[in-house]
């Protein structure tokens, strides 16, 4: 049957009616290190496949690497943040208090910008991880975090009322854990304080497990803000060249253009697509990394034995590692004394087993 000029008119404008009427959802991941955008990509495409359309916004590498991975969507910049770590381990807290300024003058600057972004882009949800200011009075917003407590320390009861503080001006809080134990963030996503608004959603990865021959010794994935990213893979690096094992080393470094470099048996990445570092993981005997929440639920997912090596001065990222140790799964190193023979796999842990998880994405999104 042939088609008229007509019918093929009245199809071009259904479609493009169908377009203006799909809801516009923005996501917005914090730039610290990589994870949190990382943990968005599922997000992001189960929005897609819920019939929304995604619409980007960060900064930095966090923005840079979701545009190399949705290129077709919108991305719009949001103000940075800008956090940085001491180069020594017992500096972090004092610059981040000298940096609450700035940080508090962000948020507004973020809030001003969404609300920009809310009227010229047509926005219908919010979707903000981990960024205070992104939220808007008029449509459901929601906060994507792990942390309902923020470990600082002796004033972690003041960082972790700060932190709940803002989750309730949200519409909802998503937290991607389970809610009860065994569960991978033990008490940063879980309190004694009442937060109506807080929904456990299961562990979010990007990733999905496949039966590699594991070819790759050591996999080191590498992310982080500076200089203590650098200083570790320059530590790693020393350690690991000329050294009887094949090790793939991606330094987290999202630019323009993805290159390589062979360092006698390490293979070099400034970064890795999704695709290319899910099968690099499955076909990797070990994983060397940051004991990042990201991380940690990425290699959960796909069953992995790893090494974690915690931010020095990162209470976070050394609580978890300490939990995954002491529960004997995956062990860790301190940055300042690691040495070729620490990042053996001790065969006393176990390593990641399944952990099942389903999430009802429509009616999650139901709030839009």
């Amino acid at each position: 049957m042939a088609i008229t000029a007509q019918s093929s008119s009245k199809y071009n404008n259904q479609i493009l009616k169908q377009a203006q009427n799909r809801k516009r959802v923005l996501v917005a991941p914090l730039h610290w290190g990589l994870g949190h955008a990382t943990r968005c990509i599922p997000i992001i495409n189960a929005l897609i496949s819920q019939g929304f359309e995604p619409v980007i916004a960060s900064d930095g590498g966090a923005l840079e690497l979701l545009k190399k991975e949705f290129p077709k969507l919108s991305a719009f910049e949001l103000p940075s943040y800008n956090i940085s770590y001491s180069k020594k381990s017992n500096g972090f807290k004092l610059k981040f208090l000298k940096a609450s300024p700035h940080i508090l003058k962000t948020i507004k600057r973020e809030r001003k910008r969404v609300a920009q972004l809310v009227e010229t882009e047509r926005i219908d949800g919010i979707i903000s991880d981990n960024r205070f200011g992104v939220r808007h009075k008029a449509i459901p917003s929601v906060y994507l975090t792990h942390q309902l407590n923020v470990l600082s320390g002796k004033t972690t009861w003041l960082s972790s009322k700060w932190h709940q503080d803002i989750i309730k001006k949200f519409d909802e809080c998503w937290v991607p854990d389970f809610e009860h134990s065994p569960n991978l963030s033990g008490e940063l996503g879980h309190t004694k304080r009442q937060l109506n608004n807080v929904k456990y959603i299961g562990p979010l990865s990007r990733f999905k497990k496949q039966n590699n021959e594991e070819s790759i010794d050591i996999l080191v994935i590498l992310s982080g803000p500076e200089p203590q990213r650098t200083q570790l893979e320059k530590k790693l690096l020393f350690e690991l060249k000329n050294k009887k094992k094949s090790v793939v080393f991606v330094r987290g470094m999202v630019e323009g253009k993805q290159q390589t470099t062979i360092i006698d048996n390490i293979e070099m990445y400034n970064y890795m697509t999704s695709n290319e570092l899910e099968t690099a993981i499955n076909s990797s005997k070990l994983i060397i990394s940051r004991s990042g929440y990201t991380t940690i639920m990425d290699l959960a997912k796909l069953e992995k034995k790893a090494i974690f090596i915690p931010t020095p001065g990162q209470f976070e990222q050394l609580y978890l590692a300490e939990k995954l140790s002491g529960n004997s799964i995956i062990p860790f190193v301190k940055q300042d004394t690691l040495s070729f023979e620490d990042l053996n796999f001790n065969t006393a842990y176990s390593g990641f087993k399944p952990m099942e998880s389903e999430l009802n994405y429509k009616k999650l999104f139901s709030l839009f």
